[in-house]
């Protein structure tokens, strides 16, 4: 069968996690890996390319394995976050709308993907037959050799015959309690995000941080710049994933500073409650604004409250923060047990900080060398 080859194909390149998101003509293959590989399964395919970027920074060797048409959604995120910092990235493509499709809609997209990824200079392997499968090993040593995106689109063809018989399709008891005592009073904010990213700042020690895209992350170079910040450049909604991916690959303690934006913009929050690294803290930082793109409303500033989001999610462990003495006692409660999420109340506005002199890989090389401790 198959599906066991690519696993062991896999296990053989030293890929030690998956994240997946089923295709049905590979189905066989996704219920099969995470009987053999670490596996963590995701709603979205963009969080899988974050998740693989924290992996890495922390010494895993992940590989995403999705539908073809997921490549759609995970294009920006990739070129944001993976070219634009260096980083390996192997995707495994089911490639529909080109081999006995009966589904219109996934011809348009799938049908231009060569196209699509020649335009942006994205390496591809086509597995057209069974024969060529080995050649997925080589996709996993070249993305991590030089550090780039390299997709294997394979072919439905590939999984034809019969099912896996290793697999095991069994699904799981869905019989639980479910309740949810919850009653918090939201007052009116006193502290800015800049205020907030000071007063938390001496209560990191040896914390890896990962801070979200635009003036967070400026903010946070200016209150305290350290070789263990992962500042983004790019790529909306994927701190926290980064930080799942991190947290993974460490046994340190990774803090992600998200914010309400991003966090309404993602459905990660569910995959890291199933991940349940004991290690994550999620600072949801909730001006209640787009703040970088000149404070415009979330739905956060008067309808939403993110702590409710991230129980609903599947968070046990949650604060909220309105002031910036709290901080102390939350960050010590939340050191480990994880994982952690504390939603931080704040005003609109943004300090009148400058751009961090720092290129990507300058970001990337201090921080993957301090993390480990050199």
């Amino acid at each position: 069968m198959h599906e066991d080859l690519v696993c062991t194909i896999l296990e053989d390149a030293g890929v030690d996690l998956t994240l997946t998101l089923p295709c049905d003509r590979a189905r066989d293959l996704c219920f099969l890996l995470p009987d053999r590989i670490r596996t963590v399964g995701l709603t979205r395919e963009e969080d899988g390319v974050g998740i693989a970027a924290g992996a890495v920074l922390a010494g895993l060797r992940p590989v995403v394995v999705i539908q073809s048409s997921g490549l759609g959604n995970m294009l920006n995120a990739i070129m944001s976050l993976t070219v634009t910092f260096g980083l390996p990235l192997p995707v495994l493509a089911s490639w529909r709308g080109v081999y006995e499709e009966r589904i219109p809609a996934q011809i348009p997209f799938n049908s231009q993907l060569p196209g699509v990824l020649d335009a942006l200079g994205i390496a591809y392997t086509i597995i057209s037959e069974p024969s060529d499968l080995p050649r997925i090993g080589e996709v996993v040593e070249d993305a991590f050799a030089r550090s780039r995106p390299h997709v294997a689109l394979i072919s439905p063809k590939v999984w034809e015959g019969e099912a896996c018989p290793a697999v095991s399709r069994a699904a799981p008891a869905r019989s639980r309690h479910s309740a949810l005592l919850y009653d918090r009073e939201i007052r009116e904010p006193t502290m800015a995000r800049y205020d907030a990213i000071r007063a938390l700042t001496s209560h990191l020690g040896d914390a890896a941080v990962v801070s979200n895209i635009g003036v967070p992350s400026k903010e946070l170079y200016a209150a305290m710049d350290r070789p263990l910040n992962f500042y983004m450049l790019g790529s909306y909604t994927q701190a926290t994933p980064i930080g799942l991916g991190l947290a993974l690959g460490t046994d340190r303690r990774v803090v992600v500073l998200d914010g309400d934006g991003s966090l309404l913009g993602s459905s990660v929050l569910p995959v890291v409650a199933a991940a349940a690294p004991e290690n994550l803290t999620v600072i949801g930082l909730d001006n209640g604004a787009f703040g970088s793109t000149g404070n415009q409303p979330t739905y956060a500033a008067a309808d939403l409250d993110l702590e409710l989001i991230a129980h609903a999610s599947g968070f046990t462990r949650t604060w909220k923060i309105e002031h910036p003495e709290a901080f102390e006692g939350v960050m010590a409660a939340s050191v480990d047990g994880g994982p952690n999420f504390i939603h931080v109340v704040l005003r609109p506005g943004n300090a009148p900080v400058k751009n961090i002199p720092l290129t990507p890989q300058e970001i990337r090389e201090r921080f993957v060398a301090a993390l480990k401790g050199r």
